[in-house]
């Protein structure tokens, strides 16, 4: 079965692909909301530092494994090891946690096509703070609002997805990348050039020490966990496309430095538009739905500007979700001995299905709750705070004690041309399972 799995076409189209996957609300919804809680720069400097440390070595791992693997992740650790071998767990850590992530993912995905329907029939014109705020409650009240428009993203991603590899995810993202970034550019010309925005810049860019403490340091480590997409068998799957003389440490820079400079970039997308309205930056992660409704709705042509930021959204989120969805279609395929397309019916269908409890959480089942969370906020919890956690915890055990630090990065620089993996990497990866177990703790609440 693995020798027909295919590869990428072009190390572009590979590169555009990991970017995508990358590249999704955790850059330009997640990072600006946790920057403007956070104390603004000082935040940006430590998320810019762990993503250096802790994510660049971890995502050389992932992918590494799953080039030497060339198979999706259940079945590459098996391989690797052998069935029934308990690092498996890792490969099944990332397929849950890709498939529990998709169940509240594409939902959101759902909120952006609605809003991005709203900005184009102008339906927001006129209102109130008090109105936005009320217009998304109003959504997520109405389960057949989220239905619809989760079932269109559904369809919507069903469609590209069970393409070949090539002319499906790796065309799409061909496209969407470069338009994301020229989206984001266009908005961020916009705001900086409003009156007072150079105050959110400076807002923005202002490194206060005084700032960095447990909590937000903690809050970085997260954000990169989730953006960069660690351990939540994405990064394993592209890899096992590679070709075994691909160059993993230069590509792996080049898609890391694309998701960060995403990320950074829609910082001043959104802070100079929001201090030129006197509005706040802490509003948390109502920071994309209402804040920017109504930056947009109050400026001038900001129905345009407003279109394109939602388009640059859905395409953001559009790419990650495709690469949620392949370890999770890949798996049915490669295990149940299916094609790609059945695989990606199967998939998509079990996640539809398991998601309408994240799509009733918020109204007929607001009620119910587990472990204190109301259902959507239990797929975030479960998927964020201990499947990933845990599979980043197996992934650099695995590393340093199964697969030998020497050995990965003999593997990992394979084909490596300007840059390689150092030597010094080794003592880093040595302090990761004591970071990653104080994230997940702090995860569980623990301390």
């Amino acid at each position: 079965m693995s020798d027909n799995r295919g590869n990428w076409n072009s190390r572009f189209g590979y590169i555009m692909a990991a970017a995508g996957f990358s590249i999704g609300l955790g850059n330009v919804w997640r990072f600006p909301y946790l920057v403007g809680t956070n104390g603004g720069g000082a935040f940006v400097l430590v998320y810019l530092l762990i993503c250096v440390f802790i994510g660049i070595p971890l995502f050389y791992m992932e992918v590494t494994l799953g080039r030497k693997a060339q198979a999706s992740p259940i079945l590459g650790m098996r391989k690797l090891t052998k069935k029934g071998s308990p690092w498996v767990s890792f490969g099944w850590l990332g397929v849950l946690s890709a498939f529990f992530i998709l169940t509240y993912y594409i939902q959101i995905m759902g909120w952006i096509l609605n809003y991005l329907v709203k900005m184009l029939t102008g339906e927001m014109t006129g209102f109130t703070a008090a109105q936005y705020t009320e217009n998304f409650a109003k959504m997520l009240d109405s389960p057949m609002t989220l239905l619809i428009f989760t079932l269109i993203c559904t369809i919507i991603i069903g469609v590209i997805s069970a393409k070949n590899l090539n002319d499906g995810l790796e065309k799409a993202c061909k496209f969407m990348m470069p338009a994301l970034f020229i989206m984001l550019i266009a908005v961020v010309v916009r705001s900086i050039t409003l009156p007072n925005a150079m105050e959110g810049v400076k807002w923005y860019m202002n490194v206060d020490f005084s700032k960095i403490n447990a909590e937000s340091i903690l809050a970085a480590l997260g954000q990169c966990f989730f953006s960069v997409g660690i351990a939540s068998g994405g990064a394993f799957v592209y890899g096992s496309y590679l070709n075994k003389d691909s160059d993993i440490p230069s590509d792996g820079l080049m898609v890391i430095g694309f998701d960060t400079l995403a990320a950074l970039i829609a910082g001043f997308a959104i802070f100079p538009a929001v201090f030129a309205l006197g509005l706040q930056p802490d509003s948390g992660s109502n920071l994309l739905f209402v804040t920017m409704s109504n930056v947009f709705m109050n400026l001038p042509f900001g129905r345009f500007f407003g279109v394109l930021f939602f388009l640059l959204m859905f395409f953001a989120a559009l790419s990650s979700a495709l690469g949620y969805l392949e370890p999770v279609s890949s798996s049915f395929t490669e295990l149940l001995k299916i094609d790609r397309k059945k695989g990606v019916i199967y998939a998509l269908t079990s996640i539809f299905v398991v998601g309408l409890l994240t799509i009733f959480g918020h109204n007929i089942l607001k009620t119910v709750t587990v472990m204190g969370r109301n259902l959507f906020d239990f797929a975030d919890f479960l998927s964020g705070n201990i499947m990933m956690p845990l599979g980043a915890i197996a992934l650099i055990l695995y590393t340093l004690f199964k697969w030998k630090f020497d050995v990965f990065r003999e593997d990992v620089n394979n084909g490596a041309n300007s840059i390689k993996v150092p030597k010094v990497l080794k003592y880093v990866s040595y302090l990761l399972p004591f970071v990653l177990i104080i994230i997940f703790l702090k995860g569980l609440g623990i301390f």
